[in-house]
């Protein structure tokens, strides 16, 4: 594989890590992102698994070491494993992961660690039963539990996302640390964002992942190193646990100064930021198949990537809700 200089924007920022959506539908009505269930919209089909691999190669090209595989909730395509084998199979790619809800989770496991997953991602809010059914819609906690020990069983690193919600944060604060004690995943607290859709809900709920990081840091757990293709998380361990906890603040001082992930949406568009106003298509090119000349596409782009998101003025872009390309 011919691999050119590592992607670098405008403010010195590189790039190592690629988030490819490849479904923006979602069967999960979370409270802060489809309230009221997904929602069809007329749009371009969504990436076939050979054009997912030429996005993948070119990427790969730009010096790309991660991809993680996201919606919506990817497993409800029922080629993910092809999807995960491409990835798995991409020269230069050396870490495969897939963000999901987890409701197939028990019955998929197995095929996704045979084509090549290394990392999973699940998103539980809250480790209450009734609280979980009440914020997705879905009464479904149990099986995503008895699928996570199957990853951890099989050597995947599994990773949990969980929103952080100003209502009754401490109560589940000390739920997951409970669960931490001897459970081996990496909890990661996600500051609730504001997007096109959810104002309100915002306004409501926001908290900040600052004060939960103070109490970590008062009672002993210890910030890690970050990996250069690591996500945006700050990843704290501390000896008395099995997991680690990150924290992803997106309302930090300085938070997009570590950016190090480009998007592409499941309708092959470039997303430069997760709150860019649009996605940038590229979809004619990655019809040719021709991974160099996306690659060269894509490099030219990088130049528009601004150099914050906005968020702390209010800003959602173009993002209406975080199922429309993963979060």
């Amino acid at each position: 594989m011919k691999q050119n200089n590592i992607l670098e924007d405008g403010h010195g920022r590189r790039f190592y890590y690629l988030r490819l959506s490849v479904t923006d539908v979602c069967n999960f009505r979370c409270d802060y992102c489809l309230p009221d269930g997904y929602q069809a919209t007329p749009k371009a089909p969504d990436l076939s698994v050979a054009e997912a691999g030429t996005v993948m190669r070119a990427f790969a090209q730009l010096g790309t070491r991660k991809v993680r595989l996201s919606g919506g909730e990817p497993s409800l395509r029922k080629d993910l494993p092809e999807l995960i084998q491409a990835a798995s199979a991409t020269p230069g790619i050396h870490r495969v992961a897939v963000t999901s809800n987890g409701y197939k989770l028990p019955s998929v496991i197995d095929t996704w660690h045979r084509s090549g997953l290394h990392q999973l991602n699940i998103s539980i809010d809250s480790l209450d039963n009734a609280e979980f059914a009440r914020i997705t819609g879905h009464n479904c906690l149990p099986k995503i539990r008895t699928g996570i020990d199957r990853a951890l069983e099989l050597g995947i690193q599994t990773k949990v996302n969980a929103v952080l919600l100003s209502d009754g944060a401490q109560t589940r604060l000390h739920q997951f640390l409970d669960w931490l004690k001897t459970t081996p995943v990496t909890l990661r607290f996600i500051e609730l964002m504001q997007t096109g859709d959810n104002r309100d809900y915002f306004a409501s709920n926001h908290l900040r992942g600052s004060d939960i990081e103070q109490q970590l840091i008062e009672t002993g757990w210890q910030l890690l190193p970050r990996a250069i293709d690591a996500g945006p998380a700050r990843e704290y361990v501390h000896p008395d646990y099995a997991g680690r906890i990150g924290l992803i603040t997106p309302y930090s001082k300085d938070f997009c100064n570590s950016c190090n992930r480009l998007r592409v949406s499941a309708q092959g568009k470039l997303h430069l930021c997760l709150f860019s106003d649009a996605g940038l298509d590229l979809r004619e090119t990655i019809r040719t198949g021709e991974a160099d000349a996306l690659a060269e596409k894509v490099r030219a782009l990088i130049g528009n990537k601004e150099v914050s998101h906005y968020l702390q003025q209010g800003n959602t872009g173009g993002t209406q809700n975080l199922s429309i390309i993963g979060g």
